[in-house]
């Protein structure tokens, strides 16, 4: 008993609930691993005595919690500071640094805070003093300006004529360009653009980064940096130039796969001969100002970069007095390698100007978001930011999930969690600024396992998935900080609340105007018949869509082809007869709902017309955006991604192709008639036409 109480004290699970009424027990090494973890020791049973002990008298003597949060327009104050002692004063610095006071319990005091992160000082009557950080949020995030509709895309797999073997930030402001403009488009929502851990081969999944708060310069179009056209050697750009050719060709009309390495290695040789251009001296002074701006966070993203390049990827195996980012031996090596570090410095900068120039592309393209970008769960725990940002990561755990119907053993994602208490005690500083850096140039954001806000499974290294364990968050505060730097960058908030999510997680999401991801066959009335759910019934807070990049396409759905694939790599769970019937039960299910509903008037097998049925019913629903998985429009079958393969699958590494796998480029795919088939289903979608209660496109 006394080791359950300490772990509830510290937010860690010491049991959990897989299914309803089923309630699977998590082994006592494991509590006392992670607890170790977040500095308490419960070791033995004396040490358990003594640490709850420890524990609850720190709890009495605490006037204040670590984070105090205040949603406006409320006039009341929070539950923390209403229970403070009669005759408690109370001060408020605001951001400003100006210090506010406050009498006890004023309510014209909390409906007049300015949004923002404040510190709240409270002084007792009995002598006790405390501080917190005080968050003041708007009750929600912005909400898209309407109902709208944009595609879903792997920018690595868009290639234009121009590309350098991978899509890029060029092709990204074009198909914005192009599709708000052409299409009546609204958004772009592509995958994590975050910087890539370095080594060869580098991991090609955007979602296990060195850092999730600078992106990757591999994105880059070099030939829109202003610095390239005023390059004298110009023999040796044309040389990259032919090798660039050769690349896309190789990906695009010889079956190669996209070699993100090989491209990072042209590119990297083209911007150093780039950079050794003088920039103009309004562009001298717009990077300084950058530098200003980002400050030692991007200090230390660059160091670690100039330190991969002579140490290698993962800094534990870096000189010890390396693997420190404050101390005195990397100060020297930051010094030593000053042009390494400037040059890292000048890339991310670089970087975020075309991101910035992407953007302004889509909403001078008429779109209501823009782009949609995408932040990843997780960071490498080799990589930029498990070095710079140590003391709020929590050593020795993985982030994954529990067994469940799909993972017998459950799954660890090598990703390092955030530590709560760390979070805490900084006043959230490091999600702040990722979201801040995220948000610069999004429209909106998705984030990657929504339900982390609330808890992560954490996994003790060197231990089996299945014997982690939950540990809580602060949902709340996570929540107003989200909502707060959502409302300050004025952007929409997606996030991907797939699979078993804990009860109250959506509501709370709900609430704060946070947009859930609803994928057309995981939507049955699972509570009841167990049929396609009516789109009447769907929510209208989510981004609607037919797939993901971790499932089939439609066209592979429709055809069964993602069924043959995962025969084929040897991943079915069950015999190849028993998954292909139940396949085809589940597609002839839908298939009859949408003849039904009339929204299949091309017949069953027509592979295309099924395809824009999909799509026709997603429009029926009251989804505030309705997301085209861009490879659906030109008949792609090949999956972006296969969970439960690494070399058995080119995952992350195929371009969009057509119906018969044959690679296009964004030229091509633009001009497709199958593209603007589907289409129509949207333009056919006139204002006043939408679902009840729906707003206009």
């Amino acid at each position: 008993m006394g080791l359950a109480r300490l772990a509830a004290m510290h937010g860690v699970a010491t049991s959990y609930e897989p299914s309803a009424g089923r309630t699977v027990p998590i082994p006592d090494a494991t509590v006392v691993m992670v607890l170790a973890v977040l500095g308490v020791d419960a070791s033995t049973p004396e040490a358990v005595n003594a640490s709850l002990a420890a524990a609850e008298s720190a709890a009495a003597e605490r006037l204040l919690p670590a984070t105090v949060v205040h949603w406006l327009p409320s006039a009341e104050p929070p539950e923390a500071v209403a229970s403070l002692p009669s005759g408690t004063r109370l001060r408020i610095t605001p951001e400003d640094r100006r210090g506010q006071p406050g009498g006890e319990r004023q309510a014209a005091l909390w409906a007049e805070l300015p949004p923002g992160v404040h510190r709240l000082h409270a002084d007792a009557p009995d002598g006790r003093t405390g501080t917190a950080t005080l968050v003041v949020a708007p009750p929600r995030v912005p909400q898209p300006p309407g109902r709208t509709h944009g595609f879903l895309v792997q920018l690595y797999s868009l290639l234009s004529g121009r590309s350098w073997g991978m899509g890029d930030l060029g092709d990204l402001a074009d198909l914005a360009a192009w599709s708000g403009r052409a299409l009546g488009a609204g958004f772009v929502q592509i995958n994590p653009l975050h910087a890539a851990v370095p080594g060869s081969p580098a991991d090609p999944s955007p979602y296990r980064p060195s850092s999730r708060r600078f992106p990757d310069p591999v994105h880059l179009r070099v030939e829109d940096v202003p610095e390239y056209t005023r390059v004298r050697d110009r023999a040796r750009l044309d040389a990259l130039l032919e090798k660039a050719d050769a690349l896309r060709a190789g990906v695009l009309r010889e079956g190669a796969l996209i070699d993100r390495d090989a491209v990072w290695e042209l590119k990297r040789e083209a911007l150093e001969i780039v950079g050794a251009v003088l920039p103009t001296p309004g562009r001298r002074a717009a990077y300084c100002d950058f530098l200003a701006e980002q400050g030692q966070a991007l200090e230390d993203h660059a160091t670690w970069c100039a330190l991969a390049e002579v140490h290698g990827p993962d800094w534990h195996r870096w000189p010890a007095g390396l693997r420190d980012p404050r101390s005195p031996e990397t100060e020297r090596a930051r010094t030593e390698l000053f042009d390494r570090v400037d040059f890292h410095c000048r890339l991310a900068w670089l970087t975020d100007t075309q991101l910035a120039a992407a953007q302004r592309a889509a909403r001078d393209a008429g779109m209501a978001v823009g782009l949609v970008h995408d932040l990843a769960v997780g960071v490498h725990p080799g990589g930029a930011d498990a070095w710079a940002q140590q003391d709020a990561f929590a050593r020795g755990m993985a982030v994954g999930a529990p067994p469940d119907a799909f993972n017998a053993r459950g799954q660890d994602w090598g990703l390092p969690p955030w530590r709560p208490d760390a979070l805490a005690a900084s006043g959230y500083a490091p999600y702040r600024g990722l979201l801040r850096g995220l948000m610069r140039h999004a429209g909106a954001l998705r984030i990657d396992h929504v339900m982390g806000l609330f808890r992560l499974w954490w996994v003790p290294e060197g231990r089996e998935p299945a014997e982690g364990t939950y540990v809580r968050y602060d949902a709340e505060a996570m929540l107003a900080v989200l909502v707060l730097e959502a409302h300050r960058a004025g952007a929409v908030v997606i996030g991907e609340d797939l699979g078993t999510v804990e009860r109250g997680v959506r509501d709370a999401l709900a609430e704060r105007g946070v947009l859930g991801t609803s994928v057309l066959w995981f939507e049955r009335d699972w509570g009841g018949t167990e049929r396609p759910l009516p789109p009447e019934s769907w929510r209208e807070g989510c981004v609607a869509t037919a797939t993901t990049h971790d499932l089939p396409s439609t066209a592979a759905r429709l055809t069964h082809d993602h069924v043959a694939l995962r025969h084929e790599l040897g991943l079915l769970s069950r015999p190849l007869a028993e998954e292909q019937a139940a396949d085809a039960a589940e597609v002839a299910d839908w298939l009859a709902y949408l003849t039904r509903l009339g929204l299949l008037p091309e017949g069953r097998h027509d592979e295309e017309g099924a395809v824009r049925a999909v799509y026709r019913f997603l429009l029926r629903t009251p989804a505030r955006m309705v997301g085209v998985w861009l490879p659906d429009a030109v008949g792609d079958r090949r999956p972006q991604n296969l969970p439960g393969t690494w070399d058995e699958y080119p995952n992350w590494r195929l371009p969009v192709a057509d119906a018969e796998g044959r690679p296009m480029t964004l030229e091509e795919l633009v001009a497709t008639p199958r593209l603007h088939a589907l289409m129509d289903v949207f333009r056919a979608l006139e204002p006043g036409t939408g679902p009840p209660g729906a707003r206009s496109v």
